[in-house]
């Protein structure tokens, strides 16, 4: 790799994870510039550089306009523009900042397949994959890792009363309902009161027309981080809610976290292998984030694989990466040397 790059990272977008992304950014941002590179940030949602006159990084507040914006223009396109022009298409490599939406589900990376530039994170059909929880699900069973019973629904597919029935006579509660496609547990609902059920699936179908129904399985929250050929000292998560929801994720001091989890070793080379296993079977690259629960039986159960995961100063892998000795800056390193070999 040349010792400097033109690095085009791209941020914000229109997914209800915009706010992370641009908090990920912030820090990616920051390695960067230390490491030497050149650096432009796009805000995939506007178009709009992410850097003032003087280069700083701008860290932009929520806006909520954003949302009507959505409906009007794809991220994609916005993007396709953005980067004919100066100073975005003479970009070495693109790092992708964002989190959910066209920037995990394979849609951005196909766009920047179309243009022949090199970016981080895994291809377009392996985001794809990997956003779609239950073809995740699928090729996970195929390699014989466990993973939480399952039903698929669809929105338009029969009514909130014929489908809460389906799920009573196929589960027994508590039972877990969430987005098919989308991240950071947003438009989860653990339920526990079949009253409550319809109410769940309405929150989850705010956020996808495809909604999952899973199995709860009470447990361990442990993962497993992945870049390339490595897999990194796993993380124990102990959120103060009874989820390790949004909440817990983003706000400091919600949760606990111990690194390396304490297992015994038999249990955390098992999480190991069922987190590298998982990454082949979806033929991810870069840096990538496995989910499990562990039961009372020490059975790691796969919960989901995140292409893109979180940047942040309170995010699992960059801890589980500097638990192995490898520091904030160098894992960016490692992140910008790996798309560079694909």
């Amino acid at each position: 790799m040349k010792d400097k790059l033109n690095i085009l990272v791209l941020a914000g977008g229109l997914s209800d994870e915009r706010q992370v992304s641009l908090t990920s950014a912030g820090e990616i941002v920051a390695a960067l510039k230390r490491l030497g590179h050149n650096i432009n940030v796009l805000d995939t949602a506007t178009g709009k550089s992410l850097l003032d006159s003087n280069g700083k990084y701008l860290m932009e507040k929520d806006d909520k306009s954003l949302s009507k914006l959505a409906l009007k223009q794809s991220e994609s396109l916005v993007l396709s523009e953005a980067i004919k022009g100066e100073p975005y298409n003479n970009s070495d490599l693109v790092f992708i900042a964002l989190h959910g939406g066209a920037g995990e589900d394979g849609t951005i990376q196909a766009l920047l397949d179309l243009v022949n530039i090199r970016y981080t994170g895994s291809n377009m059909m392996s985001s794809a994959m990997a956003m779609n929880k239950s073809i995740a699900k699928q090729l996970i069973e195929n390699e014989k890792i466990p993973t939480p019973k399952y039903l698929l629904l669809y929105q338009h597919k029969g009514s909130i009363d014929e489908q809460t029935k389906s799920i009573v006579d196929t589960f027994q509660l508590p039972l877990i309902v969430k987005p098919n496609n989308a991240g950071s547990t947003v438009g989860l609902t653990m339920v526990k009161d079949v009253a409550l059920l319809s109410k769940a699936l309405k929150t989850a179908y705010d956020v996808s027309p495809e909604v999952l129904v899973e199995h709860y399985i009470k447990g361990r929250e442990i993962t497993s981080a992945v870049l390339d050929d490595e897999s990194y000292p796993l993380v124990e998560i102990i959120p103060s809610n009874e989820l390790y929801d949004y909440d817990c994720k983003y706000t400091k001091g919600k949760s606990q976290y111990i690194c390396p989890a304490e297992l015994p070793d038999e249990t955390t080379n098992l999480i190991k292998d069922y987190g590298r296993r998982a990454y082949d079977a979806l033929k991810c690259s870069g840096l990538a984030r496995v989910d499990f629960i562990l039961d009372k039986d020490n059975i790691p159960w796969f919960l989901e694989l995140n292409t893109l995961p979180g940047m942040t100063e309170l995010s699992l892998a960059p801890m589980a990466a500097k638990e192995a000795g490898i520091d904030f800056e160098s894992l960016i390193d490692k992140i910008c040397r790996s798309a560079l070999k694909k």
